[in-house]
């Protein structure tokens, strides 16, 4: 962005909160929201999470360590197991290793677990974990154990194993609830939100896309802006709603007089096509 009376620009980021109920057939409409903060700091997401409890599914970014430490707005992380598998997959594509294809083919068969119960119910997603792939994660802990101590933790494959350990109780949590997804490409219910995530880097590209057709952001009040408008574009578009034709008849609504009090209608999941 522009760094106006300095004649030069800054970095500024855009955070992505989403959230998707439809993997387990929950009521809530799916929604995005970008919220932009001059750094990337783990304090700016304790900030917009303010007020919030329940289960954050994130990525490995430490930053978001400090929620951990909050007394009053608990918060349980949830870690993508498509972050872990990508470090297995990272160490096979580099030259042959046997060790990470299984380490991958053990991971495959849990989210062919996962394609099997999408759709239902959570409390029938979940008595499916714990039936199906809750022994399969306890022959993973033990596999991952067993040949963690036979390398290098400084070894690609070392590196990986240690990934995966660090964050091995968070990748576990989705045998706890049928709302948690195994990774971000399908984040859970309005009790659990996603950050970071893979699922929210799909709702993001066209952000970085257009960061690449107009340069800049003029200021940080400007940059804001374009998180809301944003934010209310990729809701439109979770929600199979026409951009243009919401904006249009939002803005023309507002101008005719639409009260504040009646606000809360003018939101794309009660915007009637």
């Amino acid at each position: 962005m522009l760094d106006p009376g300095k004649r030069k620009t800054k970095t500024g980021y855009f955070w992505a909160l989403a959230r998707d109920d439809r993997p387990w057939g929950g009521t809530a409409p799916p929604g995005v929201a970008f919220t932009y903060a001059p750094g990337r700091s783990g304090q700016y997401a304790d900030d917009i999470l303010n007020g919030f409890t329940g289960i954050l599914q994130v990525d490995g970014y430490a930053g978001y360590n400090r929620l951990l430490k909050r007394v009053d707005d608990k918060v349980g992380l949830v870690y993508c197991w498509a972050h872990a598998r990508r470090k297995l997959h990272e160490v096979a594509q580099a030259g042959s290793a046997p060790i990470a294809e299984a380490g991958l083919k053990q991971i495959a068969a849990l989210y062919q677990i996962e394609k099997s119960i999408r759709g239902l119910t959570a409390e029938e997603r979940l008595g499916a974990r714990q039936d199906r792939s809750a022994p399969l994660i306890v022959a993973f802990e033990a596999w991952l154990t067993t040949n963690r101590a036979r390398l290098s933790a400084k070894a690609p494959l070392g590196e990986a194993f240690k990934y995966i350990a660090k964050y091995w109780d968070g990748l576990c949590l989705f045998l706890t609830d049928g709302r948690i997804e195994m990774d971000n490409n399908t984040p859970s219910h309005r009790y659990f939100v996603s950050i970071a995530g893979q699922w929210c880097e799909r709702t993001i590209r066209p952000i970085a896309l257009n960061r690449k057709n107009a340069l800049f952001a003029g200021h940080d009040a400007g940059a804001a802006n374009w998180g809301v408008i944003a934010s209310l574009i990729e809701i439109c578009k979770l929600n199979d709603l026409d951009p243009h034709a919401y904006l249009a008849n939002t803005l023309t609504a507002i101008v005719e007089g639409q009260k504040q009090s009646q606000i809360n209608d003018l939101l794309p999941w009660n915007y009637v096509k």
